[in-house]
């Protein structure tokens, strides 16, 4: 969207933290990120950035049903963390057949205190990041790193599609780790 000149970035980034803002989008969270809904939107020049904001954040509360909040509370788990789970595994794969097995080992691994060892989450907070995860990666210190943090990062390191909610809340019956 930046590129097409649709939103201020500067404006962006601090709504995307702005508690107030947040508060008013019902996001129980320190940032934006995990809520601004991936799809197909029809937008113009007109609307604010605040309103596009707005419009995705909608869009992903009318996706994230009250079952599905029912059912993270079954699993133990709150908005929050389902969308930072859900986030993880749609970064480990986009093919929407393969994410109930990734969601199945990273709850068996929480289940038993393990670490997630999530490649995606090891260069989420990266500057200038090229796309190759090399092995130093895994090893460095960083809030996101389930390489050498235990459970899940303190936030969702991108926006889930339903696929990735859906395999969170969802995940295979297997003991796979």
């Amino acid at each position: 969207m930046d590129d097409l000149k649709l939103i201020n970035k500067k404006e962006f980034l601090e709504l995307a933290r702005d508690k107030k803002f947040l508060e008013s989008l019902n996001i129980k969270a320190n940032s934006i990120e995990g809520y601004l809904s991936p799809d197909t939107y029809i937008l113009n020049h007109s609307m604010s950035t605040r309103k596009i904001m707005e419009i995705m954040v909608n869009n992903f509360w009318n996706k994230f049903t009250p079952a599905m909040i029912k059912r993270a509370e079954e699993l133990g788990f709150n908005v929050q963390q389902v969308v930072t789970l859900a986030s993880t595994i749609g970064k480990e794969s986009d093919i929407d057949t393969k994410k109930p097995a990734i969601s199945a080992k990273f709850h068996n691994r929480l289940k038993k205190g393990m670490r997630l060892q999530s490649s995606p989450t090891a260069v989420y907070d990266l500057d200038n990041f090229d796309g190759k995860i090399l092995y130093s990666h895994l090893k460095r210190k960083s809030p996101y790193n389930t390489y050498v943090i235990k459970g899940l990062p303190p936030g969702p390191i991108a926006n889930p599609g339903l696929g990735s909610l859906k395999a969170a809340l969802f995940p295979a019956k297997v003991d796979e780790i």
